[in-house]
């Protein structure tokens, strides 16, 4: 009788302390499972800390890397694509022209959502939890709504500041490229990229030399009765990079509109036609050299032109790209030494 109670209260003991481990690996479960804070905490004591990056005003952190990512814009995807991230995208919108030959592969395989911005329903469809836009203009209660609202749907977001800001330099794109670099853990690749660029930059820059007279340069973008311009941009560094001189670099605005008049005032030596849109270069060359207002600009009469694709315009992979067609173009007598 005494070993039977004996026994009786050991099984009573152990079937209480199965019970209680049982609940408490339960519990734990759960609360990994719920908590934000506690994941964080299992990452953290891994090693990996969250990535906190400040994007045009806005504080961002990520606890691991964006696994569905929609890019907005061809220069935010060819930065991903140059970063061999083709495999965290589930869709690209808004090419301006064609994707660079050594990306084609790898953007062929992904899904293209629209022409231009998405619509939401879209954009949604794709399951994302990050969207990197190359422009604000990609948040707008217009487009994909405001960051804000996006974020209170489970999707991070970044915007290219470099693109976004008044007077950019190359070192704001480098910023960029290392951020997004951060954001998906392959920072290693990200600055090996921004090494290769500078590399070339200062291979082309050393090609031109000392200028003592840069060229003048004026943008041309568009119009008819006006023009407009390239006025406080990235365009604008480049020139200043490549040896020449925005002649409307005085103007405190991104892009702006001027006369004809003010154009002959300035008396530009090369024209920067932009290249995008329904207008062909052949077309903008054409009304550029048919305006009489014009016939006296030294552009004009010695037909010095330089065609600028619109995405080796904007602030991505293809500076080095954009610079050489510039240097090229202001000094030619160089340009074996610039391929």
């Amino acid at each position: 009788m005494i070993k039977f109670k004996r026994l009786f209260n050991l099984c009573l003991v152990g079937t209480a302390l199965i019970c209680l481990l049982s609940a408490c690996g339960s519990a734990s479960q759960k609360a990994a499972a719920i908590s934000p804070a506690g994941a964080q905490s299992d990452r953290q004591n891994s090693g990996e800390e969250p990535v906190v990056i400040e994007n045009m005003g806005e504080k961002l952190v990520f606890t691991e890397p964006p696994q569905r990512a929609v890019t907005l814009n061809q220069h935010a995807t060819e930065v991903m694509l140059a970063l061999g991230l083709e495999n965290s995208m589930v869709g690209t919108a808004y090419l301006d022209d064609q994707i660079l030959p050594e990306y084609k592969e790898q953007y062929d395989k992904i899904p293209v959502l629209s022409e231009q911005y998405p619509s939401q329903e879209v954009f949604f469809a794709a399951n994302p939890d990050f969207a990197y836009a190359g422009w604000k203009s990609a948040f707008t209660e217009k487009t994909l709504g405001s960051r804000a609202e996006l974020a209170g749907q489970g999707v991070q977001t970044y915007v290219q500041e470099s693109s976004n800001k008044p007077g950019p330099t190359m070192d704001d794109v480098y910023q960029d490229i290392l951020n997004i670099g951060r954001i998906f853990r392959v920072e290693e690749r990200a600055q090996a990229l921004v090494d290769d660029m500078k590399q070339k930059v200062g291979q082309i820059q050393e090609s031109i030399g000392t200028v003592s007279e840069p060229v003048k340069v004026f943008v041309y973008d568009s119009g008819d009765d006006t023009a407009f311009t390239a006025a406080n941009t990235y365009l604008t560094s480049l020139i200043n990079m490549a040896g020449g001189k925005n002649i409307f670099d005085d103007i405190e605005k991104g892009w702006a509109t001027v006369s004809w008049e003010e154009v002959v005032n300035r008396n530009p030596d090369v024209i920067v036609i932009v290249d995008y849109g329904d207008t062909s270069v052949e077309q903008k060359k054409a009304l550029l050299l048919s305006n009489a207002a014009l016939a006296d600009v030294a552009a004009i009469k010695n037909k010095r032109f330089v065609v600028m694709p619109l995405s080796a315009a904007a602030e991505g992979i293809r500076a080095p790209m954009a610079l050489r067609t510039l240097a090229n173009g202001f000094y030619p007598d160089k340009a074996a030494d610039m391929k």
